[in-house]
């Protein structure tokens, strides 16, 4: 009988939330803490929430497995307090198990791990390091979920997803990995809109895309529709070369960016107006003044709510880190990590980011529905999670059953084997993708 990492190497779990690193290496470690993420803080994303809602009792259940797993004393799930139904579902199951609540207010970025670590156990993560450096370990709660079908044998051929913004029907859902947007916009009744502009899974840090042909992975989280003219889509479409110049010629150093900084705010030297300083340079003291980007966590306050002139902070940290890679440097923060006293007060709420974007008509429930698309063919990646890509296990011509392993890991290498999500012919296989038609 395989332990539990074993399985969730081998059923393909990997974090459904964020980059996707995978899961197993999580419940190899010996921590303190197994914290449940359920803050879920994008604007107009509210998927976890109607997961929350409908599976409590396998993720607390996928939580204690993690916490036995582990040797972890304590076990907390994060949630926002206003999500009260949410609350209501996970609060007796969490009980039962053992497991406390922590309650989030509403405001971005509360499902930052370095913010989920601070909240629920007043720890701070040193500069650059990850939440097992305090004892910590940060879960999803999609993957949570994931954990407890894994150890049932179940492996990952779905996500669920949110679809909102300008769509007839917002609504949540289970959609087979490699799947395309357009088959997610179907069963939302496609846009309200005739150009469109789509953001895969945020506006905040998510990537905005025109190509409905885009596919679904285990690191989707949904889509939200804009109008093309939409003042967002349009500032997003910029090309790096026009936000550079653009910044070099209106940033007046006012710092706006620094001081909303939620990484900032925690105790890091994360500085944007200082970064903002280098688009101005030409050869000499570049790579010094980019080091104030390096622990920035691309959250993208900075460009998206903070900044008076509507500039591009954010990008030129995204920049900084590319040009101290370049350079062969690492910067090391000198000081301690330690909250700002101004931290409590200069929190953003949802409701007044929302505004900022341009996006309050846009909010609204995206109930779950039981509608899943019904693909004739998907595209499923061999990379999907941090590490290294999955080897092809099957070739052009066969005939594979859902959930039947398509890709595997080597021995010893990071990452989570990939499964067919739905029964058909292996139409094409490459390093990157195996493609099945139903």
């Amino acid at each position: 009988m395989p332990n539990l990492s074993q399985s969730l190497r081998a059923m393909g779990v990997v974090g459904a939330g964020g980059a996707g690193f995978p899961t197993e290496v999580k419940a190899k470690s010996q921590v303190e803490y197994i914290l449940a993420n359920g803050a879920e803080c994008e604007p107009l994303l509210h998927k976890d929430f109607e997961l929350m809602k409908r599976y409590p009792a396998e993720m607390v259940s996928g939580m204690a497995r993690m916490i036995q797993v582990t040797s972890a004393r304590q076990g907390r799930f994060c949630i926002k307090e206003k999500n009260k139904e949410a609350v209501d579902a996970v609060t007796p199951h969490a009980k039962a198990a053992g497991i406390e609540m922590t309650y989030l207010g509403d405001f971005y970025p509360s499902g930052d791990e370095y913010e989920i670590v601070y909240a629920a156990t007043g720890r701070l993560i040193p500069a650059a390091g990850i939440p097992l450096n305090v004892g910590c370990v940060v879960n999803n709660v999609e993957t949570l979920y994931n954990v407890e079908l894994a150890a049932q044998g179940t492996p990952v051929t779905k996500k669920f997803v949110s679809i909102s913004g300008a769509v007839k029907r917002p609504c949540s859902f289970w959609a087979p990995i490699g799947c395309t947007f357009a088959d997610l916009l179907a069963i939302a009744g496609g846009p309200t809109v005739p150009d469109i502009g789509i953001f895969v899974s945020g506006m905040m840090m998510g990537t905005l895309t025109f190509d409905l042909t885009g596919i679904v992975t285990k690191t989707t989280c949904g889509l939200i529709v804009l109008p093309r003219e939409h003042s967002l889509v349009q500032r997003k479409s910029k090309p790096k070369e026009v936000m550079a110049h653009i910044g070099k010629s209106a940033c007046d150093q006012c710092s706006y960016c620094t001081e909303f900084c939620p990484r900032y705010l925690l105790g890091y030297d994360v500085q944007p107006h200082k970064v903002m300083r280098t688009l101005g340079f030409t050869l000499s003291g570049k790579e010094n003044w980019s080091q104030w980007g390096e622990l920035c966590c691309s959250c993208g306050l900075c460009t998206l709510y903070a900044c008076p002139e509507d500039l591009f902070p954010k990008e030129a940290c995204d920049d900084a880190k590319v040009t101290l890679r370049t350079a062969g440097m690492k910067y090391v923060q000198q000081h301690p990590v330690r909250a700002h006293p101004m931290k409590e007060y200069r929190r953003v709420p949802q409701s007044m980011l929302r505004q900022r974007l341009n996006v309050e008509a846009y909010e609204s429930h995206t109930p779950f529905v039981a509608d899943e698309p019904k693909p004739a063919r998907v595209r499923i990646l061999t990379k999907q999670h941090a590490g290294k890509p999955a080897t092809p296990v099957v070739a052009e011509g066969d005939r594979i059953e859902a959930g039947r392993p398509i890709a595997r890991m080597n021995e010893n290498e990071l990452g989570a084997d990939v499964h067919a999500s739905i029964t058909g012919r292996v139409a094409r296989v490459t390093a990157e993708a195996i493609e099945i038609e139903a």
